[in-house]
């Protein structure tokens, strides 16, 4: 399934990079694309890896909580940390979106 993502993420990058306009040579150019597709990376790793993390937190985190309720808040903190990835692949993909 990797390999699968891997491979329509190389045929669709060399399809962005191969794109000409045509009928209007003083477009944007390729920058432009490649700073969406930046500004994609950004925002779908940092989801990835915060599903991938809060996946695993949320299992321990609730073992945590059926045996010392009072570990509550703790485990709390554990869950919000992994979605500052999130939070920080927004912020770049927005910073690259506002120079497109």
């Amino acid at each position: 399934m990797i390999l699968v993502l891997i491979g329509l993420s190389i045929v669709s990058f060399a399809a962005v990079a191969a794109a000409q306009e045509a009928g209007r040579p003083g477009g944007a150019g390729i920058g432009a694309g490649l700073l969406g597709v930046g500004a994609g990376i950004a925002i779908g790793f940092g989801a990835v890896g915060t599903g991938i993390a809060q996946s695993r937190i949320g299992g321990a985190a609730a073992g945590v909580i059926a045996e010392r309720p009072e570990m509550f808040g703790t485990m709390l903190v554990l869950l919000v940390i992994p979605e500052t990835l999130v939070i920080f692949g927004f912020v770049i993909a927005f910073f690259l979106y506002g120079k497109i």
